[in-house]
């Protein structure tokens, strides 16, 4: 569960109603920057709403923030879902509505029986009765928003095929025409088999690695994948300089989007790494701080 710290913004406030660390002397200094990392919503808003809810993207828009990550799973009926977790425990209600039906993993129960949960209240009253959502209303939702994904498989080995039917999603709702191909998704996944079977279905899509290869083997990821999306605590600015040094699958340079950020001195800290986005449940101390 994430804490809500006392670092959040004004605005931030008002939806539930950085400061700037100078590097060491001793720290060579980073090259300068022309603009400010993507700020990244990790599960949404999620320092501020129920994480990969619809009342997260909207936190998330109401900060202004465009780019919304998220993570899918398929239920035992074959529908895709928006959720974290591989089981559903942690931020539903579904120990108390299906006591027999431990370990109550997602791909244990219908999309119907998932439709019936509370997947709010565990965040806070305010958001009682908030659902978990499959991946077409999630997108429609960002597609209404006029926001950006960061869709992340989970899991892959558990739902083999999942890579084809979030293909099949994603276009039966918009989301691989030409737009937004080339501005508004990537899928990622830290499984490299589900990033390169993705890459193969559709080379022309934006794809990420979650984790942080050896510099040695960084040409091998870059032969089916655009960017390397590693934890803070495993990165530095020689390592991230090392990625951007390559060029992915589709001739452009390496990106790095690192996470979960949420220091308003972390953040300028990957910011000065040279990071081109940075990953964080809470987006407006992100921004404030790197801007």
């Amino acid at each position: 569960m994430f804490v809500r710290t006392a670092t959040a913004s004004s605005t931030a406030a008002a939806l539930l109603g950085g400061g700037v660390l100078l590097l060491p002397a001793d720290r060579p200094e980073a090259p300068e920057r022309q603009t400010a990392p993507v700020v990244v919503a990790h599960r949404g808003a999620s320092g501020y709403a129920p994480e990969n809810t619809l009342a997260a993207v909207d936190a998330a828009d109401a900060l202004g923030i465009d780019w919304v990550e998220s993570d899918v799973h398929r239920t035992r009926d074959g529908v895709l879902v928006v959720l974290h977790d591989t089981s559903l425990k942690r931020t539903t209600d579904v120990e108390q509505v299906f006591p027999d039906r431990a370990p109550w993993a997602v791909k244990d129960l219908t999309a119907a029986e998932l439709a019936k949960l509370d997947a709010g209240s565990w965040f806070g009253t305010q958001f009682t009765g908030a659902r978990v959502p499959t991946l077409t209303q999630f997108l429609h939702r960002l597609e209404r928003n006029r926001q950006k994904l960061l869709l992340e498989i989970k899991s892959p080995a558990t739902y083999p095929g999942i890579e084809r039917d979030i293909i099949r999603v994603l276009g039966r709702s918009g989301w691989l025409d030409r737009a937004h191909v080339r501005d508004r998704l990537v899928v990622q996944s830290f499984g490299a088999a589900s990033v390169k079977k993705v890459h193969t279905l559709r080379p022309d899509v934006t794809t990420g690695f979650l984790g942080t290869p050896a510099v040695a083997d960084l040409p091998s990821y870059a032969a089916f994948t655009d960017q390397i999306n590693p934890s803070y605590a495993t990165i530095g600015a020689d390592y991230v300089a090392a990625v951007q040094r390559l060029k992915g699958p589709h001739g452009k340079r390496l990106r790095v989007n690192t996470w979960t950020v949420n220091k308003a001195a972390d953040a300028v800290r990957a910011r000065d790494y040279g990071v081109d986005g940075i990953i964080t449940n809470f987006p407006d101390v992100v921004r404030d701080a790197t801007s």
